[in-house]
């Protein structure tokens, strides 16, 4: 196996492991972000527009995460800096 082939298989495995990990604080953080919104909203169903809201802003920054997960990932397969180092 020569050296491009090594990069090419290395930053494929490591952009599915960026993903795999990076996925799943987000996914376990929105999840309790809306169980305890909606217990909020259950409890004072008064403050639901406002509960709503900062759930929405929350749930945003938490999936910020992922998306820095997935920019990494597609750095990692398509603007490799290793890329150059070893065609050359």
């Amino acid at each position: 196996m020569d050296n491009a082939t090594l990069v090419a298989v290395t930053s494929v495995v490591m952009a599915g492991i960026t993903m795999a990990i990076g996925s799943i604080g987000p996914a376990l953080g929105e999840g309790r972000a809306t169980q305890q919104a909606l217990s909020a909203i259950a409890q004072q169903p008064d403050e639901r527009s406002s509960i709503t809201r900062t759930l929405f802003v929350a749930l945003a920054m938490i999936e910020s995460i992922a998306i820095y997960c997935f920019v990494i990932s597609m750095i990692l397969i398509f603007a490799n800096p290793f890329w150059d180092h070893f065609l050359s």
